[in-house]
């Protein structure tokens, strides 16, 4: 089996990963350009996912209140 797949890869950015595939997916960044490229990829696009705020539209949150049977209105920032 591959450890070294874009998931685990993920898995390894976020420290979800065990002990042994944590120590082999280390030693395989330390010895190997490719993945360890591959892997600044992936970083710089979870980096990029973390630092984007958004929010829903008002008319996407009134949408969903009145789905759910609320009545409120939804306040247009």
């Amino acid at each position: 089996m591959d450890i070294y797949t874009p998931e685990n890869m993920i898995r390894y950015l976020y420290k979800e990963t065990s002990a042994e595939e944590t120590a082999a997916i280390k030693h395989a960044l330390d010895t190997n350009w490719i993945l360890r490229e591959k892997f600044e990829a992936i970083k710089k696009a979870a980096n990029g996912l973390n630092s984007m705020i958004q929010s829903p539209r008002p008319s996407v949150i009134q949408s969903l209140l009145n789905y759910a049977g609320v009545s409120k209105e939804v306040e247009h920032q």
